[in-house]
């Protein structure tokens, strides 16, 4: 897989945590807005093996658009809003 931090699922990955309870209702045992989502809930709305989504999430936190929690035995994921806006920013910008 191409590793670049654009890519159509990983933008709809981007697109569907803005609002994470009304994609992902079943998605986290607790608050999907302040805890974030499973992969395997990305995984199944994306329709992939649950490693698929794991690697899409995982660029997306390794450049900062994502971050991680861990709550008891599983990881959720939720957007960094500050880091999206600065970059959004940056390429405002020209970058």
């Amino acid at each position: 897989m191409l590793r670049t931090p654009a890519g159509r699922r990983r933008l709809e990955i981007l697109e569907w945590l803005k609002d994470p309870a009304a994609h992902f209702p079943d998605g986290c045992l607790g608050d999907p807005a302040e805890d974030g989502v499973t992969a395997d809930a990305v995984a199944a709305k994306l329709g992939v093996p649950p490693e698929v989504a794991e690697t899409h999430l995982g660029l997306l936190v390794d450049i900062g658009l994502l971050r991680r929690k861990r709550i008891r035995q599983r990881v959720h994921y939720r957007r960094d809003e500050i880091r999206i806006a600065e970059v959004a920013r940056m390429f405002d910008k020209g970058w």
